[in-house]
């Protein structure tokens, strides 16, 4: 049975390759701005991708003092700038919020990656005798980063990780709506971290022919639904939200974004990597959540696509759309935000999300870039919000992602 209880969101921060905050990740996400650029964080000169979309001017000392940033792998850097922000937007009195009703649920698709990465060298490269950090499995799990934001500010509540790979952060926003809606929390900050730009994720991830090499134009490298795509650009970062009860929030006269209408989940059960050909799954979905959200795909004014810039991803998440949303997919926007942002794994939804609450709150549906020639088994019928974003009512959203092992997760989000 459906609980009463509703979802709101009523605080949101972001740090990913075109924003360090909200205001400017807003911005660029209007302007069309592409994120990536050639790969900084290791020497990438051997490797068949070279390009990547990092974090620009990202100085950790603006944020944590030397002692505590060794507890804090790359991933949890950036879980936590994102979080601070959203919690800081939300406005809280925290003399009489009830820290016991505060929950977290975060993700995160790899964890601590380049944590790993250190430890082992290091071990390889010693003497034999092992001199491990007690500070490694920290730095690597997961669960962490949920583990750090409630400590930070005494949250209570529900804390815990999700991990469904390109999937992650949609499912921890399903997870904490529900958490709302079943009354086992009044708040629950939610979102996902990820910093896989490492020689080791690159390297797995290039072996596997899944990124661009369009080393010589990395501005136009990441290009879903161009007939010249050849894989995503990977990318770092992290997007946050304060999920709110809406009587709570409105008891305490919160800025509401937007309302969390519903999401839905499903698997392909067809291949490790690649998505089901017909987008079945992705369309079990996509329907789940409008039907969680009580909505008709009529009511979809515009939706951020998964559009990861991959030959088989982008002509399947299209031909599912379609075949959902009938005639009313040609009346909706629909956009790839990972032509500018890049793909960032286990976060990329929270950023997504974040996009949607744009268009909702700010009435700007930010564009696809980089489409120079559109695959032709793509409907140039539908409006894929070419190269400007466009200006208009945004009533609802949704925000699809889709993660190895056949994962799918959809989320709806509506005005209030």
């Amino acid at each position: 049975m459906k609980t009463a209880r509703r979802v709101v969101i009523t605080g949101i921060g972001t740090i990913n390759a075109i924003g360090n905050n909200i205001e400017e990740y807003f911005a660029n996400l209007e302007k069309g701005v592409s994120g990536c650029a050639e790969i900084t964080l290791f020497d990438a000169t051997n490797f068949k991708t070279r390009i990547a979309c990092e974090v620009k001017n990202y100085d950790w000392t603006a944020h944590f003092d030397r002692k505590e940033v060794r507890k804090f792998d790359r991933f949890s850097q950036f879980a936590m700038v994102a979080a601070t922000e959203a919690i800081e937007s939300a406005k809280f009195d925290f003399d009489t919020l009830n820290k016991e009703r505060v929950g977290v649920v975060w993700s995160s698709g790899i964890g601590g990656v380049q944590s790993f990465h250190d430890e082992v060298m290091g071990w390889a490269n010693g003497d034999g005798i092992p001199r491990f950090s007690p500070f490694f499995v920290p730095r690597l799990i997961t669960d962490i980063a949920a583990g750090h934001i409630s400590i930070k500010y005494g949250f209570m509540g529900p804390n815990y990780s999700v991990t469904s790979a390109c999937a992650s952060s949609n499912n921890a926003m399903i997870d904490a709506m529900n958490l709302i809606r079943w009354g086992k929390a009044d708040v629950m900050v939610t979102g996902g971290s990820e910093a896989p730009i490492t020689i080791d994720a690159v390297g797995g991830f290039s072996s596997m022919r899944a990124l661009s090499t369009r080393n010589d134009d990395p501005a136009h490298a990441s290009r879903p639904f161009d007939v010249g795509r050849d894989g995503f650009v990977i990318a770092e970062g992290a997007g946050a939200f304060v999920f709110e009860e809406y009587e709570h929030a409105k008891a305490r006269g919160a800025k509401i974004y937007c309302e969390v209408a519903g999401g839905g989940m499903s698997a392909d059960a067809h291949h490790m990597t690649a998505p089901h050909p017909e987008g079945k799954g992705a369309i079990i979905s996509m329907r789940e959540a409008l039907e969680d959200a009580e909505m008709s795909v009529e009511d979809i004014d515009y939706l951020n696509t998964h559009g990861t810039s991959t030959p088989l991803g982008d002509i399947a998440e299209i031909t599912a759309i379609k075949a959902l949303f009938g005639d009313h997919a040609y009346k909706m926007n629909i956009s790839s935000t990972k032509s500018m942002t890049g793909h960032l794994l286990g976060a990329t939804a929270a950023v997504e999300a974040l996009a949607c609450v744009m268009a909702i709150d700010r009435g700007i549906v930010p564009p696809t870039i980089n489409v120079e020639e559109l695959d032709p088994q793509i409907d140039d019928k539908l409006n894929l919000t070419l190269g400007e974003a466009q200006h208009r009512e945004v009533r609802a959203t949704m925000s699809n992602t889709f993660g190895f092992g056949g994962h799918n997760s959809t989320i709806v989000f509506r005005k209030i």
